[in-house]
Formats: structure tokens, C-alpha cells, sequence
């Protein structure tokens, strides 16, 4: 399948291009300068996550999945619970590393779960000291098992030094087909030939404007199906592009968001001009979500810091305040974690703050601002 950008009709695209580029824009300088930067960039991965879920069809609670996180969930985790998490590790693992990183071979094979990739780096680690020698009592000691086990960390070594010169030299980092499970995965989907059909179609596009660029960068990773199984990879690659590219230096856009409140017909239109229009204003959405939630999380924080006036220094009070912000919902296990207090003291100061219970629940409580 190919993807050709000669018959994309840029001067209906202008406009949508215009103002998606101007609402971005307004979003990142915003981020920038914004008091609650940390915590507003905590909520938009969450939220990202799941709208990524959504966008695939998939429902995952907010509460579920922050508590997930923290390593306290109230029941079994789900399969669509596993891969919103995935989702949110993702765009950390994007947003802590420079923005080059997401698109490079290294940042690829990790982001994409390459068990190879996890070789590189256990090779390039340095190697723990090793016991001091113990003189063998005779010439004959070391036995067939141990010369066969001493091979095969040799053979080890000799792939991990390949693979780390691939990775030196640019070359793509590719997973052994026999590490595929058929039943799994298709043996004739060539994920990696069709990864390098979708860099040359970002290539191709560079001269256009980069929010035209990231539009098109998205429809051809959905046209071109790249990936089996991580088709939700590709959304952040296209924020992790966006980030290169200097629309978005302050913050990961969290495109999910906008692509959730576009109607999938439009979204999965047989027409691709329809499916770009469609795409740029979700990047407009997205932006517009952004502004919303940042003002009115600016708003809440104002609101709870006046109960917090006239504490003393030791209050963890404030304290909660961060992490409510940060959170989309916080339970009295997680706010006893975080704040390194008894889940006793956890309600106490929930009732202090007179923070809004979002479940409804006697037994199973969790709290927030929304």
C-alpha cells in the first residue's frame, strides 16, 4: 500500500492548517509559563490514555487506572486497563527523553517493546565486578557445563555487540522473526518495511507547514496500518514529531483528546480529504480541551490554597493540594502513600479540604476536583 501526496488539495487544507497551528500555539505558551505545569502535564497523560481507548473503541475508568498506576488497584486489572497504562508509560517515557528520542532507531525499538532492544542495553551496562578468583585444585576443574555455559555468554556478547553497532550506525533494530508467535502475529505483516514506507512519506512531507506535516504523518500511519497490534503507538509518535518540530516544545499534545470528540466517520472516511480535515480539527480540539482544563484546574487550586492559609509549617495540607491537582482522582490509599501518612489521616485531611467524592461509594471512595 503507498500513500501519495500529490493529489492533497493544500489550498482547502489552509485554513484548518491555520488554526490548529494558532490553538497549539496558544496551548504550549500557556504550558510554559503556567504554575501548575508539573501537575497539568500528570493529568493530560492520564487523560490521553484514555482517550486513546476510547479512540480504539475500548472503555477504561480514569479511577481504575490511576490507581492502577499507583500499584493499588481495587480489582483484577483488565486487558484494556493493561494497555492504557502502556499508553501512559509511553508518553512519560516520550516526555523525560529529548524530542528526537521517540523517533530515532533506539527510541523506537523501545517504545515498540523490542526484546533485542532490552540486550543492547543489558550489554551496554557496565559489567558488576567479579569475586575474587578461587584457585581451582586441580588443573581439570572446570567441567563441560561450565565451558558450555562460557559459550554461550560469548555467543551472547558477540549479538549484543552487533546489535549495538546497528544502533551506532543508525540502523534499524528489528526483532527476530522466530520470536513472533504465529498465532499472534501474521508472519507476511513486514512491520519494519512498512515503518520505513511511513518515514519516507514524514520525509516527503517536510517542506509542507509542520502542522500539515503531523496531519498527514497520522492518516498514513492509520492508512498504512504499520504495527500489528500498537496502532495507538502512532498517535504519539505524531506528538512526539510534533515536539521535534517546535509546535508543541512545552508539552506532549495529547491528541487522543480531540480525536475523541471526532465522530469516527469522519475519522475512517474513504475520502482523505475528509480524514485530514478531520484530523486538524482535532488538533484544534485538542488545544481548545487543553486551555479549558489548565484555567479551570488554576481556578480549583486557588480555591483549595485558601484553606490551607494559616496552617502550620508541618501540614501536609499543601502537600495534598499538588496531588489532587496532579490527579485526576485520588483514594485514601493513594494519598496515604504519597504523603507518607495512615490512611486514618488520609480522610482527615480530605475532609478538611472538603474535596468532592467522586464514586458515590461507602466502601470503595475516591476524591478529586473535577
Amino acid at each position: 500500500m503507498s500513500y501519495d501526496l500529490k493529489r492533497i488539495d493544500l489550498s482547502a487544507l489552509f485554513a484548518p492548517v491555520c488554526r490548529a497551528a494558532e490553538a497549539l500555539a496558544r496551548l504550549d505558551e500557556c504550558v510554559a509559563r503556567s504554575s501548575i505545569r508539573e501537575g497539568f502535564l500528570e493529568r493530560q497523560d492520564f487523560a490521553d490514555a484514555i482517550a486513546s481507548m476510547w479512540v480504539d473503541g475500548e472503555l477504561v475508568h480514569v479511577e481504575d487506572l490511576v490507581l492502577h498506576d499507583a500499584r493499588r488497584d481495587a480489582r483484577t486489572p483488565t486487558h484494556e486497563l493493561t494497555i492504557a497504562h502502556s499508553v501512559l508509560r509511553s508518553r512519560r517515557q516520550i516526555g523525560s527523553h529529548p524530542a528526537e528520542w521517540a523517533l530515532s532507531p533506539s527510541g523506537l525499538a523501545r517504545l515498540r517493546g523490542d526484546a533485542r532492544e532490552t540486550e543492547i542495553a543489558s550489554a551496554a551496562r557496565p559489567a558488576s565486578p567479579m569475586p575474587a578468583q578461587v584457585e581451582p585444585e586441580d588443573e581439570d576443574a572446570l567441567s563441560a557445563e561450565t565451558a558450555v555455559e562460557f559459550a554461550e555468554i560469548d555467543a551472547l556478547l558477540s549479538r549484543s555487540n552487533a546489535l549495538i553497532q546497528d544502533t551506532l550506525n543508525n540502523r534499524p533494530v528489528t526483532k527476530p522473526a522466530t520470536d513472533r508467535d504465529p498465532l499472534i502475529y501474521d508472519a507476511d505483516w513486514d512491520e519494519d518495511a512498512r515503518l520505513e514506507e511511513w518515514f519516507q512519506v514524514v520525509k516527503s512531507a517536510h517542506e509542507l507547514p509542520p502542522i500539515l506535516k503531523a496531519a498527514i504523518a497520522l492518516d498514513s500511519w492509520n492508512q498504512l496500518q504499520v504495527l500489528q497490534h500498537r496502532a495507538e503507538l502512532g498517535r504519539q509518535l505524531i506528538a512526539a514529531l510534533m515536539r521535534q518540530d517546535g509546535i508543541a516544545r512545552a508539552h506532549l499534545p495529547p491528541l487522543n483528546v480531540g480525536l475523541k470528540a471526532i465522530k469516527i466517520e469522519r475519522r475512517r472516511s474513504p475520502s482523505r480529504m475528509t480524514r485530514l480535515l478531520a484530523i486538524l480539527e482535532s488538533f484544534e480540539e485538542t488545544a481548545a480541551t487543553g486551555l479549558k482544563e489548565h484555567d479551570r484546574l488554576l481556578a480549583a487550586r486557588a480555591q483549595l490554597e485558601r484553606r490551607t492559609a494559616n496552617r502550620r509549617g508541618h501540614s501536609r495540607l499543601p502537600q495534598l493540594v499538588d496531588l489532587v491537582i496532579a490527579r485526576p482522582v485520588v483514594s485514601a490509599s493513594l494519598i496515604a502513600q504519597e504523603l507518607d501518612i495512615t490512611p486514618q489521616g488520609a480522610l482527615v485531611l480530605t475532609k478538611e479540604l472538603n474535596l468532592r467524592e467522586m464514586t458515590g461509594r461507602g466502601r470503595y471512595r475516591a476524591w478529586g476536583v473535577l
